[in-house]
């Protein structure tokens, strides 16, 4: 039972993440596993989708760790771990 939550929870967290990512990029639509600067998404806005990651999920992404997760599959996963500490 506790899987289940936790998987409708990040499944959650992957929807918000998803959005996130789309509104910041302006983009109409993204695969959680497609690379969202292949996919449109602009690097100047890249410093604006940090913000809005951190504020909304309240964790400081480190920089390095931030350039290396283009989907947000790999995003939700490190906001994942930041979370719990174990990065």
């Amino acid at each position: 039972m506790g899987e289940d939550i936790l998987s409708i929870v990040n499944n959650t967290d992957l929807d918000r993440i998803v959005a996130i990512v789309q509104a910041t990029g302006k983009l109409s639509g993204i695969d959680p596993d497609e690379d969202f600067y292949d996919a449109g998404f602009s690097s100047i806005n890249a410093l604006q989708l940090l913000m809005e990651l951190e504020d909304a999920f309240g964790v400081a992404i480190p920089d390095d760790q931030f350039v290396t997760a283009r989907t947000c599959a790999s995003l939700q996963s490190l906001i994942a771990q930041l979370a719990q500490g174990t990065v």
